[in-house]
């Protein structure tokens, strides 16, 4: 029968038995049944399973179980796969994840330039007049407040732009300042 053996760092390991898993450090917890990991799993917050599952190698990734019990089943029936090496760990589960793919480019292709909103607004507000509530809402499809939160939020507090906010002709104009 194997042994498992579980990490701070949600690493899982296969031995041979459970006497291997002795003496194995603090910090670290063995299981060799699904009746000894659901008593671990109790203690555990649910993003540790999930954390857990997603370690494994050859599983869908989740971002959360329906049940803890669920979530024990199936990571046991995910281990069972796992073959044991003696005293060298065998099957780590959350050890080194692959880095993130980047998307492939295509030869011979130019990237289209991107002309996002955040583009579209401040060049209105560059113009040396300004640009209007309502000619800022016309170009971006947003409503009122919508613009003031994001011209306050996005352009103020995220991007440290200086954006002046006055009245001309009874009509509200946010400019860039200088």
């Amino acid at each position: 029968m194997h042994a498992f053996t579980i990490d701070a760092g949600n690493n899982i390991t296969v031995f041979g038995s459970l006497r291997e898993t002795e003496g194995r450090g603090a910090g670290i917890e063995s299981f060799a049944s699904a009746q000894e990991l659901r008593g671990l799993a109790a203690r555990w917050p649910g993003a540790r399973l999930v954390e857990i599952w997603n370690g494994l190698p050859g599983v869908e990734p989740i971002r959360r179980f329906t049940s803890r019990t669920i979530a024990v089943n199936r990571i046991w029936r995910a281990i069972q796969s796992l073959k044991p090496a003696g005293s060298v760990p065998a099957g780590m589960a959350g050890l080194k994840k692959k880095p993130p793919r980047k998307p492939a480019r295509r030869k011979g292709r130019a990237l289209a330039p991107q002309t996002t909103k955040t583009a579209q607004v401040i060049t209105l507000l560059e113009q040396p007049e300004g640009a209007t509530l309502q000619a800022i809402m016309q170009a971006t499809g947003w409503q009122a407040h919508s613009v003031r939160g994001f011209v306050s939020r996005q352009l103020g507090k995220k991007r440290g732009l200086r954006v002046g906010s006055f009245t001309r002709d009874g009509e509200r104009v946010y400019k860039l300042k200088s």
